[in-house]
């Protein structure tokens, strides 16, 4: 946004990212390239310094792989073609229980390799006459399906031996004893042209077989964190989260990082760059430059150990490697991928140098900003105006997780930034999470969490400049599945308006990636919310709750129809409706309930769900007949059975009849029983509005999101165009919000994404139909 920013953060690892994000690419702006290869020389911004992160990162890479690329051997097919490998596929194993047969038995999740159709692929088991196991890979469609899809559920194992249980107890205690091992089942290439899957042999289990680097990182993970499953299974430090051969290679990645930095600094001498001050005490010159590369790389390394680690898996659908934190957690995996840091596919070095490389090459590198490591509690606020993104309650164990980074990190900048990586790991003891490990117990967690959040805005109000607002970010739903209302919403909306803040709107961010793995499969947030604030006036009145309910519904409506005609998605509708709500709630010094109390935040949440619940079924009595019966059925019943007496009842309530919703395409009679259509069976591309006797809302908003899901925009476009020759396309669209809404509170996970995702594309589809009306009102004039 071209403003001066000053960034702080308690934990080390963030302090890097935003050194390296907002600090040193201003530091060097219009810095030409010093490597000898450059061609990079008149730079406006950072292009200079991500053409060195290129080819300094390669020289990384070479300089590693004269070390240890023979720990990385190509694999040869059936046919005897040989291919580089991507990755190598194993499984965790244990002694299997029944003693007849004490042999060592594979933990697999599943044995698929590839589901893409036409490119089937996956391992066969042998077991072998006397209890051993060799694996086959299968190239067809045949493989295991249900509970035979692996040998590991949620509920335990099975041998694949004698049909023996194994339950998690059992499991544990062999990882305690240190008695969990591994086999290798399969071997990914890459053919150039696809991926390769080739059985496992002697030489590439032999080559895996290193020893373990005596100089591996022998910093402890801690005895319990949020979101962390391994210590159970007998892992201690942090190195036992990897392989021998990944330790090998990283810390030789790690430790090569200096000699190119050597090389980095001798390349920009030779350029005429004066040597000057280091990197950590603010130089701009040769030193401070070789220190920054030497950070970037360093970060590349980083991303590196996110995608070389036993935890890392292979995702059979995608045909790539999963990496480590798909999502903020540090879960058990059973059949691992161990990906090629040298190959030009997933998981390989050079992905990382190019990732990194990018990311500077497009920051806007100006104007000079800083970065420091300090406490939001106590940090000087002076003429600052604030925007945070401030910890999710108990949902992310932050210090914990970063120390799965920083323990590379730190070996590789304790000589580069020294005044950030002073610390062995991480710091806990202050950091804002509600973690009952640290606490005792969840109740002094909540304290805890409570009364450093209102002591952070309380001293945020007290210094910062507030003619501007300040803006808070959150990415978590405000609805919880058990309670309705998430403890982390109430815990940061009572710290802010405890501490004299006013929230005077809230707007969703685009701020999370498309396919990361929460999001796949479910109706997770798409944004984060931003939260206006200003400080409340020091002689704000009082009101009581009826006066609130009153102001709540009239401002709430009006806000919910601007919201949804804004290009808002329906997965962010709750989210945002927070905004003109609570902005009522948190205008008033108190709001005093029928007792003469004082009404609480989380009250206030429930009073705002259930009056946005009130304000989308407003809309019932404009709705026609079908769509009418429609929303209250699937409120009742979803996509479920029910007999037909009951749906008899409530059509002729609404005005219609089973026969003419069931001659209205949406709904089956028979039998005795009834049920709605559901999307997927309402995908007909060759369904024509303008040809139908009668379209109702409801049928035309299920189509679109059916033929939306299963033949993408392009056939969603001409139904569209069509349908709002006859409907108010306004009209379908909240429908589409509304029925999301009584997805989400059914659970219904599936209607809910399609209904969100045709709302979603909304915009894109209306251009695309307004080109298709044209064509049409051509037709229909000739």
């Amino acid at each position: 946004m071209g403003l001066e920013a000053h960034a702080s953060d308690l934990n080390p690892l963030p302090v890097i990212l935003n050194k390296a994000l907002i600090d040193f690419p201003a530091r060097f702006r219009g810095q030409a390239s010093v490597n000898p290869e450059s061609e990079v020389s008149a730079v406006d911004r950072a292009e200079g310094m991500a053409d060195d992160i290129r080819y300094y990162g390669q020289l990384l890479r070479d300089k590693t792989f004269a070390k240890v690329g023979h720990l990385y051997p190509k694999v040869t097919d059936d046919q005897g073609n040989e291919h580089a490998v991507i990755a190598w596929i194993w499984a965790r194993t244990v002694t299997n229980p029944n003693p007849a047969n004490p042999v060592q038995v594979p933990l697999v999740r599943s044995w698929w390799l590839s589901k893409k159709k036409g490119h089937e692929a996956w391992i066969k088991p042998i077991v072998e006459d006397d209890g051993s196991i060799r694996y086959e890979v299968q190239h067809n469609a045949d493989g295991p399906k249900g509970d035979d899809e692996g040998t590991v559920n949620r509920k335990g194992a099975v041998s694949i031996i004698d049909g023996t249980p194994i339950d998690f107890k059992y499991i544990r205690e062999e990882g305690k004893q240190g008695r969990i091992g591994s086999q290798l089942m399969a071997i990914v290439g890459d053919s150039g042209k696809g991926r390769v899957y080739v059985a496992p042999d002697a030489i590439q289990e032999t080559v895996a077989a290193v020893a373990e680097p005596l100089d591996k990182p022998m910093e402890l993970l801690p005895i319990q964190a949020l979101s962390f499953r391994v210590q159970a299974y007998g892992f201690k430090l942090w190195a036992d989260l990897f392989t021998n051969r990944q330790l090998t290679v990283l810390t030789t990645l790690a430790d090569t990082v200096a000699e190119v930095r050597e090389q980095v600094l001798e390349d920009a001498l030779a350029k005429g760059l004066p040597q000057g001050e280091p990197l950590d005490a603010g130089g701009t010159s040769a030193q401070a430059y070789a220190d920054a590369i030497s950070v970037y790389l360093s970060l590349a390394v980083s991303r590196q150990t996110d995608r070389c680690s036993s935890i890392a898996s292979w995702q059979n659908i995608g045909e790539k490697i999963r990496n480590v934190f798909a999502r903020q957690a540090i879960p058990m995996t059973w059949d691992f991928a161990e990906a090629n840091p040298f190959s030009s596919s997933s998981g390989s070095f050079s992905s990382n140098v190019n990732w990194v490389a990018e990311a500077i090459q497009n920051v806007p590198a100006h104007p000079q900003c800083e970065a420091h490591q300090a406490d939001a509690a106590t940090r000087d606020y002076t003429n600052v105006v604030v925007s945070t993104d401030p910890p999710y309650y108990d949902n992310i164990g932050y210090s914990d997780l970063s120390d799965y980074f920083y323990v590379w990190l730190r070996r590789m900048l304790k000589g580069v930034l020294p005044s950030t990586v002073r610390t062995t790991l991480t710091p806990k003891a202050q950091e804002l999470v509600a973690n009952p490990y640290r606490h005792g117990g969840r109740e002094g967690a909540a304290e805890f969490f409570v009364d450093g959040f209102n002591h952070v805005f309380a001293h945020i109000r007290e210094t910062a400049n507030t003619s501007v607002p300040m803006t808070v970010y959150y990415a978590y739903k405000q609805q919880d599945e058990k309670s309705g209302t998430s403890t982390g919403w109430y815990a940061l909306l009572d710290g802010l308006i405890k501490a004299g803040w006013e929230i005077t709107a809230t707007w969703p961010v685009r701020s999370e990636r498309g396919g990361r793995m929460i999001s796949v499969g479910t109706n997770a947030l798409a944004s984060s919310i931003v939260l206006a604030c200003r400080p409340r006036p020091e002689d704000a009145p009082s009101v009581t709750m009826r006066v609130f309910n009153s102001l709540l519904r009239s401002e709430l409506t009006e806000e919910l129809r601007t919201l949804m005609a804004s290009g808002i998605d329906p997965v962010d509708l709750n989210q945002a409706a927070i905004g003109p709500g609570i902005s009522v709630y948190s205008r008033y010094a108190r709001i005093r309930e029928a007792d003469g109390t004082d009404m609480p935040v989380q009250k206030a949440l429930e009073i705002i769900n259930r009056t946005v619940d009130e304000v989308m079924g407003d809309t019932d009595s404009d709705y026609d007949p079908d769509t009418r019966f429609a929303v209250k059925w699937y409120q009742s019943y979803g996509w479920e059975q029910e007999n037909t007496g009951m749906a008899d009842q409530l059509a002729r309530s609404c005005g219609t009849s089973p026969d003419a919703l069931v001659r209205g395409g949406m709904f089956e009679a028979a039998g005795g029983k009834s049920r709605l259509l559901t999307p997927a069976e309402m995908d007909d591309t060759n369904w024509h509005p303008l040809q139908d006797d009668h379209v109702s809302l409801w049928e035309a908003c299920i189509r679109m999101a059916g033929i939306l899901d299963a033949k993408g925009v392009d056939k969603v476009a001409p139904v569209m165009a069509e349908a709002g020759e006859l409907l108010p396309l306004d009209s379908i669209r909240a429908l589409g919000f509304r029925m999301y809404h009584e997805a989400e509170k059914r659970k219904d996970t599936e209607g809910a994404i399609r209904f969100n995702n045709l709302v979603s594309m909304w915009d894109d589809l209306s251009l695309m139909a307004a080109k298709e009306t044209v064509v049409l009102q051509g037709e229909l004039d000739v």
